[in-house]
């Protein structure tokens, strides 16, 4: 079975250009070959006898081209393909994640306005592909707070102790295994933790948090204690965090290598495609790159 290639969607922007970078860099820790993407948009509602993604175009594409010059010089790229395409480019992307194992954009394109902190496209592929899709940011994205992080290189995950998402932690201990970096897993609980008393009035109980944040990671560490034995090359350190998880998240990563978030399972009454609050948040503000992986197919 051949390898499924790791896709970089380019438009001519620079955010897509160090997307592109990104991208070889992923696709060469993964032994796998590169497809160069450049989506080129038409008003699909204007045209009702087209499809909304067209047949591989041939001809010359400036864009392809740009990306085609940016890796001649690069020894370390892998096998590329480079494709251009005719569609509207917030539908076209998702779709090509099924025959992907990572999608990689920049997190604005050359559209949209300039006080975006998150384009459609971007915000569509993380919403609706099949594969993981890695945003990466635009650099000098100030984030504040968290403890000064350990040197060295350091992947970042969230977990939820009471709902573990098994697909989001078997690809942060696999990226930290490719990376030669550190996993540091947040597990979040909520501090101040509040109780209604009568209408319109909250009172704190009488909880103790040491014991809540004791609880919590043991909680993590016996829910990562199998992955560790998968990947025992990885050290993997849980931390207990009071607050929101995306605010944790975001602190975290100033200066990591990847922030690693899961996308929302569907529901019986909710049936389409969510990121969730979390997620959303962490794309809009990390300073690092950010992988939305897809939940696992449930089990039949």
């Amino acid at each position: 079975m051949s390898t499924l290639p790791v896709i970089a969607a380019v438009d001519g922007s620079q955010d897509s250009l160090r997307a592109l970078d990104w991208a070889v860099d992923a696709a060469r820790r993964r032994a796998a070959p590169l497809r160069v993407v450049h989506v080129r948009q038409y008003a699909a509602w204007a045209q009702g006898d087209v499809l909304v993604t067209g047949p591989p175009d041939t001809g010359e594409d400036p864009v392809i081209e740009e990306a085609r010059a940016r890796l001649r010089d690069r020894t370390d790229a892998p096998e590329t393909e480079y494709l251009g395409m005719e569609g509207v480019p917030g539908a076209v992307l998702p779709e090509l994640g099924a025959d992907a194992q990572l999608l990689v954009l920049g997190s604005r394109g050359r559209g949209g306005f300039a006080s975006l902190l998150l384009g459609s496209n971007g915000l569509a592929a993380a919403r609706d592909a099949e594969c993981p899709v890695v945003v990466v940011p635009r650099p000098g994205r100030e984030v504040h707070g968290g403890p000064p992080a350990e040197p060295g290189p350091r992947v970042v995950v969230g977990l939820h102790v009471e709902s573990p998402d098994d697909a989001v932690l078997s690809f942060a201990f696999a990226e930290a295994a490719r990376c030669g970096a550190r996993l540091q897993v947040l597990a979040a609980y909520p501090w101040p933790v509040q109780t209604w008393a009568a209408a319109g009035q909250m009172m704190p109980l009488v909880i103790d948090e040491v014991s809540v944040e004791t609880e919590t990671r043991v909680l993590a560490d016996g829910l990562l204690a199998p992955y560790r034995g998968r990947h025992p090359d990885v050290r993997a350190d849980a931390y207990a965090v009071p607050g929101d998880a995306a605010g944790n998240l975001v602190a975290a990563s100033r200066d990591a290598e990847l922030v690693v978030v899961g996308r929302h399972r569907r529901r019986l009454l909710a049936p389409a495609r969510m990121m969730g609050s979390v997620t959303h948040a962490v794309l809009l503000h990390a300073a690092s790159p950010v992988a939305v992986v897809p939940p696992a197919p449930p089990q039949e």
